[in-house]
């Protein structure tokens, strides 16, 4: 089958503009205010969704949000023949061949990015091991319908210099967000993704900061983000992890150093008593559940993207 329509990946949120991304999230903002609009929009479509991860919210919401639209998906797990050594690129070929999107939840970032230089169809990042742009980009069009603005929110990332970490901080030199990272020392962020992304403040705004001090990063600030200390694949690390990661809990005591009006976010699944304690999850300054629900929205949006649909 040729597929020949103009089409976008979506491999990381530093691959969209700033331009591109506030688009994304008007159009998001369209759909959940007036989802009749939408409900045909990806009629006679089908998406394949492959994860090799386990997942929840990223397969629920972009599975609704498809089949809201009208679209139809196939989901494959471990059972595809990539786990019995068929390659990336076949497989990606063979793919979109039957199909008119792929959303992808694997472990390396290399595994994604030979994968969609194969193949014919958009391909969407539904996690990898560096990053998580369509949980970051939700997360940020959250923030702006709260605040009814991105520049120079003051937010504060606390935990481990992850996948979701990584996309935060492309998110936050593109929008505008100052940025404030807190993690142990041994977990920080790629730094190579800290300097692509303080140069991109030069012209956007914002600031992208790391420190280990978990107390100064909450200091004043108007968004205070977790996530799990121990992620899929690093399940042998969590004893150690557990360890060193202790001081760095999003706790009364953070709350308290923000800003008065501060929101807790985590992109979950939450481990209370860990990262975050059940007091600060399910608090009056929580908005963990209605920022998990903005995935449908910014992810139908995405997909209409990436699609070139208008």
């Amino acid at each position: 089958m040729t597929k020949k329509k103009a089409f976008r990946h979506l491999l990381r949120v530093g691959d969209l503009t700033r331009e591109e991304i506030l688009h994304v999230f008007g159009r998001a903002e369209e759909i959940r205010t007036d989802p009749g609009r939408f409900r045909d929009r990806m009629a006679r479509e089908t998406v394949g969704l492959l994860f090799e991860k386990s997942s929840t919210r990223t397969r629920l919401s972009f599975e609704a949000g498809i089949h809201q639209m009208a679209g139809d998906t196939v989901f494959l797990g471990g059972e595809s023949q990539l786990a019995r050594g068929e390659t990336i690129e076949d497989t990606a070929r063979i793919m979109g061949g039957y199909l008119d999107m792929i959303v992808i939840r694997t472990f390396g970032h290399d595994r994604l990015e030979r994968f969609s230089r194969a193949s014919p169809v958009p391909v969407l990042n539904g996690l990898t091991d560096s990053h998580h742009p369509c949980q970051a980009l939700s997360d940020f069009s959250y923030i702006s319908r709260i605040f009814g603005t991105l520049k120079g929110i003051r937010m504060a990332y606390v935990g481990d210099g992850n996948n979701m970490a990584h996309s935060l901080i492309e998110g936050a030199a593109l929008l505008g967000v100052d940025l404030v990272l807190a993690t142990p020392t041994e977990y920080r962020p790629d730094p190579q993704i800290i300097r692509e992304a303080e140069e991109k403040t030069l012209a956007n705004g914002g600031s992208v900061v790391w420190t280990s001090d978990p107390l100064a990063a909450a200091k004043g600030v108007q968004v205070l983000y977790t996530d799990v200390w121990t992620s899929m694949g690093q399940e042998a690390e969590s004893t150690v992890r557990e360890q060193t990661f202790r001081g760095y809990q999003v706790n009364r005591e953070l709350v308290e150093a923000a800003d008065r009006e501060v929101i807790v976010l985590h992109c979950l699944p939450a481990y209370r008593g860990k990262e975050i304690t059940a007091e600060v999850l399910d608090g009056p300054r929580s908005h963990v559940f209605p920022q998990a629900e903005n995935r449908l929205y910014v992810q139908k949006s995405l997909m209409l993207f990436c699609q070139g649909k208008e």
